[in-house]
């Protein structure tokens, strides 16, 4: 199954490569009996390095990679010659992509464009050889620095989706519907509960060949900021998308109820999801007719901007596009 391969954390063991030794060396050639050190220095170690990759939405391919380990440094060698740095680890990630620390949570970074290249975790720096060691008092140090070691550290990378428009509704409000009606996406669409598992991105197109990306996150329920249905995990895809667009059936028993109970999940989970632009659709309105319409909009929150439409017959769907672009451009 596809939803399978959506996979936004992934937890591995991070191991920098240690630095070469410096090298304890002197020169001797035929007429050179007495010749001063020359030893290298030792390679730095390999870095564990994270690259944004636009090409990627998913951690699948670091599910299982417990362990991450760059190579050594090598160690100096006579003749001043450098001993060669250890290979490096690159890890490719999507953009959305925030590193932290296992044992403390704390955010490292975050990968937020194309080619952007962070060192996870450093590789160590490589000893001097005894040629940085000569005095006038020591013209012949018998000692060279060691490598420092690697680092090994246990981390956790959490992928937030980037969106432009973020659906927040309930489960079975219509969210996969409207995101495969105004983009090429297909996700997983059925008349109950939960049919999304996954968020879903789509790419929909506008007038004169712009775009921007819509994402369909699993739905939320009463209480999933504590836990509850599929909880808090999908909700930090929010934290990233520009707009909000709030999805309620016009069958639901109470379109500002259900509006304020989506909110308020929303306040406790991050309060600063508040600040964002929010839009509000009602759907499935194919059913209703101009007069229906009008008592409806009367229970409408007057703080959001609402617009009732139709994915199965696309009612109103170029309007909406209108007030999402319009949104997005302020």
């Amino acid at each position: 199954m596809a939803d399978s391969n959506f996979i936004d954390y992934v937890k591995f063991c991070s191991r920098s490569g240690a630095g070469g030794a410096g090298s304890v060396h002197f020169r001797r050639e035929k007429h050179v009996p007495k010749g001063g050190p020359d030893g290298g220095d030792g390679g730095r170690g390999g870095h564990v390095i994270l690259v944004g990759n636009k090409q990627l939405w998913t951690l699948l391919h670091l599910k299982y990679k417990k362990h991450v380990i760059a190579k050594a440094g090598a160690n100096g060698e006579g003749g001043r010659r450098k001993g060669a740095d250890g290979t490096d680890i690159v890890l490719e990630v999507p953009l959305g992509t925030v590193a932290k620390d296992a044992e403390t949570g704390e955010v490292r970074f975050e990968i937020t464009e194309e080619g952007q290249e962070v060192i996870l975790t450093s590789g160590g720096r490589g000893g001097l050889g005894n040629d940085h060691f000569k005095t006038a008092t020591n013209q012949a140090p018998h000692f060279a620095q060691p490598g420092e070691p690697g680092i090994e550290e246990w981390i956790i990378l959490e992928l937030k989706l980037l969106a432009d428009v973020g659906l927040v509704g309930f489960p079975n409000a219509g969210k996969s519907t409207l995101l495969s009606t105004l983009s090429a996406a297909k996700p997983e669409i059925g008349d109950y509960p939960f049919t999304t598992l996954v968020p879903n991105l789509g790419v929909v197109a506008y007038r004169d060949d712009k775009s921007f990306v819509m994402a369909d996150i699993p739905g939320i329920i009463e209480g999933a900021s504590e836990g509850k249905g599929l909880g808090i995990r999908f909700l930090r895809h929010i934290e990233r998308n520009s707009i909000l667009l709030f999805l309620i059936p016009a069958d639901a028993e109470s379109i500002a109820d259900q509006y304020n109970i989506l909110l308020n999940e929303l306040k406790k989970y991050n309060p600063e999801l508040l600040d964002k632009h929010r839009l509000l659709a009602i759907s499935k309105s194919d059913m209703l007719d101009e007069e229906l319409i009008r008592e409806m909009a009367k229970e409408v929150p007057k703080e959001i901007p609402h617009i009732f439409i139709s994915s199965v017959s696309q009612y109103k769907l170029d309007k909406l596009k209108d007030m999402i672009w319009q949104a997005l451009i302020e």
